[in-house]
């Protein structure tokens, strides 16, 4: 997953013609380290889906203007428009984020 640094690269990533998900996640964040212990077999599945992670310390006003109250969350963009959201209270297993991603992609 390719990380998302500021706001300027997030603003560019979200406005292509093309479906991307972005993780909004942080260091100290215990349920976002447990997501990277079952994300790697979703991202194989979904590999026609460009993927990126934001640390929402990093760049907190890509956070705020989606409404990102917990992490670990995934959001679905196209053409500059936020199209899913899966919140952290619903992110905590691979089921759920593929339930997840089957309705969003």
């Amino acid at each position: 997953m390719e990380a998302i640094r500021q706001y300027d690269d997030y603003s560019k990533k979200i406005q292509g013609d093309d479906k991307i998900i972005i993780k909004f996640f942080a260091d100290w964040c215990p349920d976002c380290t447990r997501m990277n212990m079952f994300i790697d077999p979703i991202l194989e599945e979904y590999s026609h889906i460009e993927w990126y992670e934001l640390n929402r310390d990093e760049v907190p006003e890509a956070a705020d203007e989606n409404d990102v109250m917990g992490i670990p969350s995934l959001l679905v963009f196209q053409n500059g428009e936020k199209l899913a959201h899966l919140h952290s209270a619903d992110a905590k297993s691979p089921e759920s984020v593929k339930d997840f991603l089957q309705k969003s992609i």
